[in-house]
Parts: structure tokens; C-alpha cells; sequence
């Protein structure tokens, strides 16, 4: 039996999904020129919380009582600690590393799965993950001069991606009942009122919204929470439902390519060792996906 191929529907929205999580380090760079990297985490989370509660209201609903305290550990490992951390990095890092090193979420996916939730892994997918490591290493040590230079906020990232790998762990074993769309909204609503009063309350926000070169930075921030968060989160969904979770899972490869080309675009530097990294982590993720092919069965 063919298996079906993905309609033109799928492919395109596939291409638009990664323009839009690839463009959202660049995003963060810009809103860096007007914000602090707490108030731009804040501004974030509150943003896309809030925006995509008209989506997920009937869903409510199917919330029952032990979902809740699951969901918050969600919203606080799969967005709001991220947040901070991605914003934090990206004041010593340039965006197009940011959006490389991003990739090593599936990996830690891999390892927290096994080491945390006694998942199984075959040889295969722990080669893949030292080929991930190594290209990593690679990112974070690049520099100019050639030489090797540890960039210590490139572990901002990492932990990151661990949050991220903790994340889909939790969600995997822990809440299955639900489905993606509900578990991604109602976890951001649950950390956008937190990260809203920690904004106005712990930052000169008010001070700083008044200047007139806040404007523009502002609006990439919004941007990023309004349509990098909850606009992707849709739209990733909708290509779940059209294909299936492989294909989808593909924007892992095109992200840190169009992160990347908006880097140099923008004017950050490109140097050979961050393609041998880029190169690196992609086959790494390849190689521990990979799946064995199954013998035929005639008798099934």
C-alpha cells in the first residue's frame, strides 16, 4: 500500500509555520532595542496567553480537576521559563545561533525521555544524540578568530530545549486525555496573568512604554507572542490534522535554516563553524528519528 502524499494544503502551511518560528529569534532581537529581557519574556507570555483565550473557552470544559496542577508545570516549562530564557541568551547571542540551537529540543526530548520516564532507546537514537552534542559544542565555541570561545550564554538555550524535552515528556505520559490545542492554551492562560503582573508590577513598564523608540520593538515583541506563539500553535495543529505528527515534526529542519538566513540578512555574522554545527545537530535529530524499517509481514 502508497502511503498518501501530503496535500499541497499541508506543504504550504508547513512552509509557514517555519517562516514564523524562524523569524521569531530575529523578533526577539528586535525587541531587545527597546525592552529589557524579563519585560520582553513578560510581554510574550501575556500576549499569547490572552489572545488565544477565544480559542480554547468551550475547551475549558474538558479540563477536570487533576489536569490542572499538570497544566500549570506545562505553562511554566513549555513557555513561560523559556521565555526568559530565550530573551536573556539573545543579549549575547546572535539570532541565527539562537534559532540553530533550538534544535536540540528533539534530542533532549530524547534524553529526558529516557532518563526520566524510562522510555526506550535504541543505539541508533543515542548516536544521533552524540552527532547533536557535538554540533552543539560547535555553536556555542564558535567565534570569529576560528579559535574555539565558550559562549556561556549559548546554555541559556540548551536549558531551554531541556524545558522543551521535559515538556513533551510530561504532556506524553502524563496527559494524553487531552488534546494539543487544550493543553497549549489553557497552560499559556494559566502563566499569562503571573507573567502580565510581573511586567507591571516588577518592571518600569510604564515608564518605558512612553518613550517613542518603544513603539517598534514593542510591536515585534507582540508580533512574536500574537503570532509566533498563538497563531503557529494553530496553525501547527491544523497540519497534524491534515497529514500526521512525522510530517509535521519536519519544521525542525527548515526553523534553524530560516533563522539563519534572516541572521545574515540582518547583518550577523556567519562562520563556518556554526554551519558545521547547523549540519551536526540536523543529522543527529535525522539519525534519532529515524525509524527501522519493519520486515513484511505477510500473515498480518
Amino acid at each position: 500500500m502508497q502511503t498518501e502524499l501530503p496535500p499541497l494544503k499541508a506543504w504550504l502551511l508547513l512552509g509557514l509555520l517555519a517562516l514564523i518560528w524562524g523569524s521569531s529569534f530575529l523578533l526577539i532581537k528586535k525587541g531587545l532595542l527597546g525592552f529589557s529581557p524579563d519585560q520582553l519574556a513578560a510581554i510574550r507570555i501575556a500576549s499569547a496567553g490572552f489572545v488565544l483565550l477565544p480559542f480554547i473557552l468551550k475547551r475549558f470544559k474538558t479540563v477536570k480537576v487533576h489536569h490542572w496542577l499538570k497544566l500549570i508545570c506545562v505553562g511554566l516549562v513549555g513557555s513561560f521559563i523559556p521565555a526568559f530564557l530565550f530573551a536573556f541568551a539573545q543579549t549575547e547571542l546572535p539570532s541565527g545561533v539562537t534559532g540553530v540551537l533550538n534544535t536540540f529540543t528533539p534530542l533532549a526530548t530524547l534524553i529526558i525521555g529516557v532518563l526520566l520516564f524510562r522510555q526506550p532507546a535504541r543505539m541508533q537514537q543515542w548516536l544521533g544524540v552524540v552527532i547533536g552534542l557535538v554540533g552543539t559544542l560547535l555553536l556555542v565555541t564558535a567565534s570569529a578568530s576560528g579559535n574555539f570561545e565558550f559562549n556561556r550564554y549559548g546554555l541559556l538555550i540548551i536549558a531551554a530545549t531541556i524545558c522543551y524535552g521535559l515538556n513533551l515528556n510530561l504532556i506524553k505520559h502524563h496527559i494524553p486525555d487531552l488534546g494539543a490545542l487544550t493543553i497549549t492554551g489553557v497552560s499559556l492562560f494559566l502563566v499569562a496573568p503571573p507573567a502580565l503582573a510581573y511586567l507591571l508590577l516588577a518592571t518600569p513598564f510604564t515608564t518605558t512604554i512612553q518613550q517613542p523608540e518603544a513603539w517598534f520593538p514593542l510591536s515585534a515583541i507582540l508580533l512574536l507572542g500574537v503570532v509566533g506563539t498563538a497563531m503557529a500553535l494553530i496553525i501547527f495543529n491544523t497540519v497534524v490534522k491534515l497529514t500526521d505528527t512525522t510530517f509535521t515534526s519536519s519544521v525542525t529542519y527548515l526553523i534553524p535554516i530560516v533563522a539563519l538566513i534572516l541572521g545574515v540578512i540582518d547583518g550577523e555574522p556567519f562562520f563556518i563553524q556554526q554551519g558545521v554545527g547547523l549540519a551536526a545537530i540536523l543529522v543527529g535529530v535525522w539519525i534519532a528519528n529515524r525509524r527501522k524499517r519493519q520486515p513484511l509481514n505477510p500473515q498480518r
